[in-house]
């Protein structure tokens, strides 16, 4: 019995010893980020972003194919994992499958630091719970020289300007010059696909999807089929607009931020960046908005939510947009020290977003390995009747129909701004 006794005192003190780091590790929080995930970025975002957090933070960085493998790997087995920042479209096919903790008690922060309600909105991805905190974001832009100002139409305004305006706009420079200074990235590898899926399109018809044929869209189409007569022709070749902005052949451009840095950062003085224009349904832009969620049944999710509000302190957001070039989510003073180039962007961004016919819209969602696919439709229907002027009707119809095809394949769901869907999502 003492021999019992003992080897159970001695188990018992074994135990106390193998368990007194506990307490230690689960005041610790362990983040898995598909950000930042370069050896000096990662490094960047330990010393110069997290270094000040309240708790202590290992920061993980992951590839987007292996979040949810890696997440539901951790929830099976040791459950490690406590805070996790991704983009939208990387965090949203993780709450189907149960790996993310509703955030509901996290709405007053967000009211708090300013985030604009549209981002809110998408943070609940479509459901009734807060799902992410915004943290981080990109866009996409417009660029102008200061010698296209003089040439807009009278009563216009760069952060209320329209798809109308825009137009008219080129056409005094191309009558006044003789030049057609409008750039679009429609080269091989320019993102022309985003600003048809995300910016013109639901400008017209409130969707990216649902409404592909609709008259609305046939009128976008002539529309811009219109616009590009004072389109620079060598758009077809333009891959970043910053090139053809500091070459002087495009006086006027669409791009994305990251695209546009260059010209901004190398010729402040000579650049100004505004809002995208607005259609008949609004200012539509895509945000490409990095969140941070919290694990489902994380060993550490009260230090979890005390290092998202500390990363959405504004003074965090500055120092975030220094270090990797993403603009604050919330409503923060730029600071005079900041690069003028970026200055330019970060002002651009924050007018678009909080613009009062702001129309956020989702890179696509649950596509998959179809994602190229879908983009290739736009650039198609952009080809076929701005470039080729075939019918429009006819073409869009055509279009449609694949698009049909795409969507099943991938039984992806309608993804905002189109409304929600049950299934796959349907074309109109």
């Amino acid at each position: 019995m003492r021999a019992s006794l003992a080897a159970l005192n001695g188990a018992l003190v074994l135990s106390a010893f193998s368990a007194a780091p506990l307490p230690a590790r689960a005041q610790e929080v362990t983040f898995l980020s598909t950000q930042m995930r370069p050896l000096e970025e990662a490094q960047r975002a330990r010393t110069q972003i997290l270094n000040g957090a309240p708790v202590k933070t290992t920061y993980v960085p992951e590839e987007p194919p292996q979040l949810p493998v890696h997440l539901q790997a951790d929830a099976q087995g040791s459950h490690t994992i406590s805070l996790v920042g991704a983009l939208h479209g990387e965090l949203a096919p993780l709450v189907p499958i149960g790996l993310l903790a509703p955030l509901d008690d996290q709405e007053t922060l967000l009211k708090q630091r300013g985030i604009p309600g549209n981002l809110a909105t998408l943070a609940h991805l479509g459901g009734e719970h807060l799902m992410y905190v915004p943290w981080m974001q990109a866009t996409y832009i417009m660029a102008a020289s200061k010698k296209a100002l003089q040439y807009l139409p009278e009563g216009a305004k760069l952060e209320t300007l329209t798809y109308s305006q825009l137009g008219e706009w080129a056409a005094n420079v191309q009558k006044a010059t003789g030049q057609r200074v409008l750039g679009f990235p429609a080269g091989p590898t320019g993102l022309m696909a985003r600003f048809l899926e995300g910016y013109l399109l639901p400008s017209y018809t409130g969707g990216t999807v649902v409404n592909y044929r609709s008259p609305e869209a046939e009128t976008m189409w002539a529309d811009f089929k219109a616009l590009w007569a004072h389109v620079n022709p060598n758009s077809t070749n333009y891959n970043f607009m910053q090139e053809p902005l500091l070459s002087g052949d495009v006086w006027i451009a669409w791009d994305h931020v990251a695209r546009l840095q260059d010209a901004f950062r190398k010729q402040p003085n000579d650049f100004v960046a505004f809002p995208a224009p607005a259609g008949p349904k609004g200012r539509s832009f895509m945000p490409v908005i990095v969140g941070l969620a919290v694990a489902k049944d994380a060993p550490n999710a009260a230090g979890a939510k005390q290092v998202i509000d500390y990363l959405l302190k504004p003074e965090m957001q500055v120092t975030t947009l220094r270090v990797t070039s993403f603009f604050p989510v919330v409503k923060v003073a730029i600071p005079e020290d900041l690069d003028p180039g970026m200055k330019l962007e970060a002002q651009a961004v924050a007018q678009q977003q909080a613009a009062p016919d702001a129309k956020p819209v989702l890179l696509p969602v649950g596509l998959g390995s179809h994602g190229g696919e879908f983009d290739r439709l736009f650039t198609d229907t952009f080809q076929r009747v701005v470039l080729r002027g075939q019918t429009i009707h006819e073409v869009v119809q055509r279009e449609a129909q694949d698009m049909q095809h795409v969507l099943d394949a991938a039984k992806a769901p309608c993804w905002s701004p189109d409304p929600p869907s049950q299934g796959t999502c349907q074309v109109k």
